[in-house]
């Protein structure tokens, strides 16, 4: 197998791995407390507080007065593998490996395997459940109307992340192991009304991503093993003996950035009913960063990681005096997730497909100090031919419901729960997609908690 093409495949896989996300694939949604308690039906098109920044700039111009709003959401996952089968290898070896010393690494040239003979195990697993982190979820905006025709805002929230860990003595940990990513998106909109109708606004987002990976394999081998320094026809000799072997694969810290941008717009029929549309542009992230590959360490090839573009079209509707219902569709590009790609291959391809999520919701407007809201959302994943543990991504439905609690004309504290449900996925996991081992069967099944708490004000 080729070193570099294995070590920049476990990389990509890694910088890639989604299970505490709860959207499809692994984007975030939850940019606000209002949102969650609303399961996002709307959000491009609301305008409650400043949080609308992160789905629709034009909806800046609704603001008459300087807005913030700063919250949390707290992720709490529950993710469960089942009724894994590991299939492995194991057998006696007698090999000869050639190898060169280049930049601190040894590097395998060549290798024989005369003698030697292997076969296909295959290991039932204990079920495991926990492997998800409970994450917080950070954000901020800020809206600042310049007149009438123009406004400003900044905003930093996150759209991508996950967080997952496999116990140490898990069978299939080339499977397993640890992966953290985390985002952070940065933006910067204007806004302009065109008319007391039609509003349109745009910006620039600067995104950026850290992440760790630890993954092990192992193998039950005899035998020996005889390294030939391919310099000198130096020698050394490792007898495997009997025991289970179990070698660190890969220890990763990685980072990237990139610049994206967004486009949308408002048209507000009248003070009760309007639209909303919005276009984000996510980049290509240039990933790169310190990799500990079978005990060589080096720095990691260049990783193009292709972010999928978002769609997005709301409704807002008052039925009654205290009323109102609302409604979004948003289409997620995940088919540009399609390959990943160093300066000069494509070395892994993931066959994703477009998804869609289809949110309603309802606020009533009880009194001056309370306002009441419920959503429900239908999740699409964009995960199709090729299923994984560390991708247990599944359709998912959300039960929404939040409140706001007027403080003062001016400040407000809001609060959104969700329970997200997900569905059993069968799945076949392969190392490497022409080999028949290692790789793992299992069902996956994930849902999830959802709580947030979120301050804003206008000044």
């Amino acid at each position: 197998m080729n070193t570099t093409f294995s070590r920049t495949l476990l990389v990509a896989s890694f910088l890639l791995s989604s299970t505490t996300s709860v959207a499809g694939g692994f984007q975030i949604n939850e940019h606000s407390a209002t949102g969650l308690g609303r399961a996002f039906a709307g959000e491009a098109v609301i305008a409650d507080n400043a949080s609308v920044l992160s789905r629709n700039a034009a909806a800046m111009m609704m603001f008459d007065k300087d807005a913030f709003s700063m919250g949390m959401t707290m992720v709490k996952p529950d993710v469960s593998v089942k009724n894994a089968k590991y299939h492995s290898m194991s057998g006696n070896v007698q090999a000869d490996i050639n190898y060169k010393h280049v930049l601190g690494m040894n590097i395998p040239t060549g290798y024989t395997l005369d003698n030697s003979n292997f076969s296909q195990t295959s290991t039932s697993l204990t079920d495991v459940d926990g492997i998800a982190e409970t994450a917080i979820v950070p954000n901020f905006y800020y809206i600042h109307p310049i007149n009438e025709k123009f406004a400003v805002g900044v905003a930093a929230y996150s759209n991508f992340g996950t967080g997952t860990e496999f116990d140490d003595n898990y069978g299939a940990a080339i499977f397993g192991g640890k992966t953290s990513v985390k985002s952070m998106n940065l933006g910067f909109s204007i806004a302009y009304r065109i008319n007391e109708h039609l509003s349109f606004g745009g910006g620039l987002d600067v995104i950026y991503g850290v992440g760790d990976l630890y993954r092990d394999i192992n193998a039950d081998l005899t035998g020996s093993v005889n390294f030939i320094n391919d310099k000198d026809g130096s020698t050394s000799h490792i007898d495997l003996g009997g025991a289970s072997l179990k070698i660190n694969a890969l220890d990763v810290h990685a980072t990237g950035v990139g610049l994206g941008g967004n486009i949308g717009m408002v048209y507000e029929v009248n003070e009760g009913s309007r639209f909303g549309f919005s276009y984000k542009y996510s980049p290509e992230i240039e990933a790169k960063g310190d990799v500990k590959y079978l005990a060589a360490s080096q720095q990691s090839d260049k990783i193009y990681l292709p972010l999928p573009d978002i769609a997005e079209f709301s409704g807002f509707h008052m039925i009654t005096d205290k009323t109102a219902i609302h409604y979004s569709i948003q289409w997620v590009g995940w088919s540009a997730f399609d390959t990943i790609d160093t300066e000069y291959d494509t070395i892994k391809e993931y066959h994703w497909k477009n998804s869609y999520h289809y949110a309603i919701g309802a606020t009533h407007y009880l009194n001056n100090k309370w306002i009441l809201r419920t959503g429900y959302m239908y999740d699409q994943t964009p995960v199709d031919e090729l299923t994984s543990i560390s991708i247990p991504d599944s359709d998912r439905q959300w039960f929404s419901a939040g409140f706001t609690y007027n403080w003062s004309t001016n400040t407000t504290l809001d609060f959104g729960f969700t329970y997200l449900i997900g569905k059993d996925v069968q799945v076949n996991e392969h190392m490497e997609e022409n080999l028949p081992i290692p790789s793992l069967t299992a069902t996956t099944h994930s849902d999830a908690v959802l709580a947030a708490i979120q301050l804003s004000h206008t000044f």
